[in-house]
């Protein structure tokens, strides 16, 4: 399985931007999905993940009700809404999918099988 993470970018704190995962080699529709960054310096941090199907979603206090995750299995992908970014929120943004089958939502990287590259996003004030 490969996750290909795209639509980072710079913007201004206030700005919005829409983060997307694509996954090839398999299907992922059974497999929860989560996003991850990494700040300059600090460690990886859990940002939000979404079930199998897609009914449920978890977020880090830090994005809960400022980002959306959610997932298209037609289209093998999965999505981040970033809204309100702050320059806090600056970040390489990671896709990550857990392992096949594994449905439940999940906050811990080490749950997670496959990752992506990532995607910069960089907010300034």
């Amino acid at each position: 399985v490969q996750l290909q993470a795209s639509g980072g970018g710079l913007v201004q704190a206030g700005d919005s931007l829409r983060l997307s995962c694509r996954a090839s080699g398999r299907t992922l529709s059974t497999d929860a999905m989560g996003w991850f960054r990494r700040a300059p310096g600090k460690e990886r941090e859990f940002v939000a993940s979404i079930s199998r199907y897609g009914g449920a979603t978890l977020y880090s206090d830090s994005v809960k009700g400022r980002f959306a995750i959610s997932r298209d299995d037609v289209k093998n992908t999965v999505d981040l809404q970033t809204n309100s970014l702050k320059p806090e929120d600056t970040a390489v943004y990671y896709c990550a999918a857990r392992s096949f089958g594994f449905g439940d939502v999940s906050d811990t990287s080490y749950e997670y099988t496959y990752w992506g590259r990532g995607t910069q996003v960089t907010v300034s004030s």
